[in-house]
């Protein structure tokens, strides 16, 4: 696999007798990166490489183990050489002398653990002589540059990625707050009055609970009125003797001792006695009524405290599935008709750092606003989102709406940026250990990224991770031993 964006740059990490500097070569596949130093290659004359390779993964790290095979072909003739390990973690030894001269390409093999690679650095010379060599030296182009090592980037997280571009949209800057979602919650009513008593420790906020576990009781206790245990002794009462009375006159209507209606209205009596005692006996024990939670989920509100008096209707607690949330962003009247166009949204919890997005949870707009209120002069839009358990109801959101969508935008994550006195900036690596600080004119941010108007051009490699630790070693102006051998 080829690596895109070869760049050769005179790289002064101290010269040999010979006085030529040591070209440096900076090269990108998939999966590795690799930084290598070399003299310019002379017929006869020892080369020794210093190979760095990184692992590209979320965050960058060196080649601690494997197996490096370097090639170098000069029209056809080769000379081989390997490496089955690294000198120190990242950093290959390789040596080889050319035996012609001409046009020449240098391939790396690479064997990883994880998997096989192949980098290319074609348009190479192999030089008769060191004077042919020193004719054809190029220029150093490294002034201005800011020098940071391998051996540095290394042992922090860093990370670059190549700057393209994409697809953006118009951002509307707003808050909001996390509610739950209609059906996602239900409250536990008192079923009679009585004094509250609670069922165990499922009855604590927070708690995890299933449909029917047990979450309180309606207890009498010792109050003259409005006591359960009494309800429930007369409503059996009146239970018992009317099923006495009409199973009497079912027998009484069979020898035509009772009229027809006479039979019915005791019948009436019978099926009203029957639906009271039902309805008082439902979960009804010695101790009172129970009550459990009708589906389940969370304990996420508890209105009452243990030997409360409640009337029947009163809420006791909320029960939440958790499971769906909705987003309610506030919106200016000035980006009304911006609504109909806004599809997603990021947004984060205050006092987190990490930024979610309405898409990534499943989430959807349901409904927007379609006129102010008295109260408020804002437009409220709304999104369901699925709830990936950190999500917490009823706290407030930074939120960034996604409108309008740009084509062809440059765009930059945004822990890329540093600041200074008010003017952003970019590390931009123009080498494997050399980088240039950009400032650029930003555009529009949805927390997540950021456009970038100018400052930039495409393919530009961006450090992403790492770059205040750039901003400390330039400040601090040394740098550690470097082990590089040309």
């Amino acid at each position: 696999m080829l690596g895109g964006c070869s760049q050769e740059h005179a790289h002064n990490h101290g010269a040999e007798e010979s006085g030529l500097e040591p070209l440096a070569f900076t090269l990108y596949s998939e999966k590795t990166e690799l930084f290598v130093e070399f003299k310019p290659l002379t017929v006869g004359k020892k080369s020794r490489f210093a190979a760095h390779f990184t692992h590209l993964g979320e965050l960058f790290t060196p080649f601690t183990e494997g197996t490096i095979t370097l090639t170098l072909d000069v029209d056809g003739v080769k000379t081989v050489i390997k490496a089955t390990e690294p000198q120190v973690a990242g950093i290959f030894r390789l040596a080889l002398t050319p035996k012609k001269a001409g046009n020449a390409k240098l391939t790396f093999d690479i064997e990883a653990k994880e998997y096989t690679d192949r980098i290319i650095i074609d348009g190479l010379k192999v030089y008769a002589d060191l004077a042919a060599a020193k004719a054809d030296a190029p220029e150093s182009d490294a002034e201005g540059e800011i020098t940071y090592l391998k051996e540095q980037a290394w042992k922090v997280e860093f990370a670059n990625m190549a700057v393209k571009r994409q697809s953006f949209h118009d951002v509307i800057r707003t808050s909001g707050q996390l509610v739950s979602a209609p059906g996602d919650e239900m409250v536990v009513v008192a079923k009679s009055a009585g004094l509250v008593l609670f069922a165990g420790n499922s009855s604590v906020v927070g708690s995890k609970v299933n449909d029917g576990t047990p979450l309180f009781i309606i207890s009498g206790g010792d109050m003259a009125s409005g006591n359960i245990e009494a309800a429930y002794q007369q409503a059996k009462s009146n239970y018992e003797k009317a099923k006495t009375d009409h199973d009497r006159s079912k027998e009484l209507i069979k020898d035509k001792i009772i009229s027809k209606q006479a039979f019915a209205e005791t019948e009436v009596v019978f099926k009203n006695a029957e639906t009271a005692f039902n309805t008082i006996a439902k979960n009804y024990s010695e101790k009172g009524q129970k009550l459990s939670s009708p589906m389940s989920g969370y304990l996420k509100h508890l209105f009452v405290t243990e030997g409360q008096f409640v009337e029947a209707g009163a809420p006791l607690a909320t029960i939440s599935k958790n499971e769906k949330l909705i987003l309610e962003a506030n919106v200016s009247q000035k980006y009304f008709t911006q609504l109909p166009l806004i599809r997603s949204a990021n947004f984060k919890q205050a006092g987190s750092s990490e930024w979610l997005n309405t898409e990534t949870l499943k989430g959807k707009v349901i409904s927007y606003g379609k006129s102010t209120s008295e109260n408020s002069p804002f437009i409220p839009i709304n999104f369901e989102i699925q709830n990936k358990g950190e999500l917490i109801a009823g706290s407030m959101v930074e939120v960034y709406l996604r409108s309008k969508e740009i084509p062809d935008a440059m765009v930059l994550p945004v822990t890329a940026l540093m600041e200074e006195q008010g003017k952003f900036y970019v590390f931009v690596q123009v080498s494997g250990e050399s980088f240039d600080k950009r400032e650029l004119t930003l555009g529009a941010t949805d927390g997540n990224e950021v456009r970038v108007l100018s400052g930039l051009k495409e393919g530009e490699r961006v450090v992403t991770k790492g770059a205040y630790n750039i901003k400390l070693s330039n400040a601090s102006g040394t740098l550690p031993a470097h082990g590089h051998e040309h």
